[in-house]
């Protein structure tokens, strides 16, 4: 059974963030806050049919495949950062942690786009409407799980926090697959949700620092079957590093 997720209007997301530590807001949503029509959003989406795969998985799976860049955000101006290692600490990252995982940037041609740094910037506008104005130094992550092994799991990790302020889960593509819920609980209570996210380009916001979130395993239900999503995590202060 998919459980849809309650849909917070654009309006209300600062006042939900606050009082609730995460929101869903939905494509329309998504592309009143970013002034970015759904086409250009959309023509974005074949980028991920040409993602490397992930060869740093601890469990030896071969179920990944993602790329990662990195960007600041400040004032609404938009730079992508020298290419760098994705790196944790283990206190947030108890499998994947304490490593420098180099992943293949994103495409030129997709950061290049006008649609692109909408999207960077109407989340900056969150994160700095959640913990005030600063500039962000955000990373970015496509990813596909796939289930040619039989099972994809988009959280290996578990239930986890970033070590960020502010997560964004986009759907980009759910194809032929059952599981993928999405888990949402108080950091530092018994509190949580559970939904599965399935329109394309809506977006689970996390106050990193008040929740942790993970999502189940996917399966297959017919050939081809996939998730992709679009992570997005804004930290201030810095990128994380050793």
């Amino acid at each position: 059974m998919i459980l849809p997720p309650a849909l917070t209007p654009p309006g209300q997301l600062p006042e939900v963030l606050q009082r609730q530590g995460y929101a869903v807001v939905g494509a329309e949503g998504v592309c009143e806050l970013s002034d970015c029509p759904l086409p250009e959003l959309m023509a974005l989406r074949p980028s991920w049919d040409d993602l490397p795969p992930d060869n740093y998985l601890k469990d030896g799976g071969h179920y990944r495949r993602r790329r990662h860049s990195c960007f600041v955000v400040q004032g609404g101006e938009v730079v992508q950062a020298p290419h760098r290692a994705h790196w944790q600490p283990v206190e947030y990252n108890a499998l994947h942690g304490g490593m420098q995982r180099w992943f293949e940037p994103m495409e030129p041609g997709v950061v290049a786009t006008p649609a692109w740094r909408k999207l960077l910037r109407a989340l900056a506008q969150a994160s700095s409407g959640l913990k005030g104005e600063r500039p962000w130094y955000v990373e970015a992550h496509q990813f596909r799980i796939d289930t040619e092994g039989g099972i994809g799991r988009p959280t290996p990790e578990g239930a986890h926090r970033d070590g960020v302020d502010l997560v964004a889960v986009f759907m980009i593509a759910r194809e032929g697959i059952k599981g993928g819920e999405t888990r949402v609980f108080e950091a530092a209570g018994p509190a949580g949700q559970r939904f599965t996210l399935t329109e394309p380009w809506s977006v689970l916001l996390l106050d990193d620092e008040r929740v942790i979130h993970e999502t189940t395993p996917i399966q297959p239900i017919a050939a081809g079957a996939h998730r992709d999503t679009l992570v997005l995590t804004y930290r201030a202060g810095g990128f994380q590093g050793a």
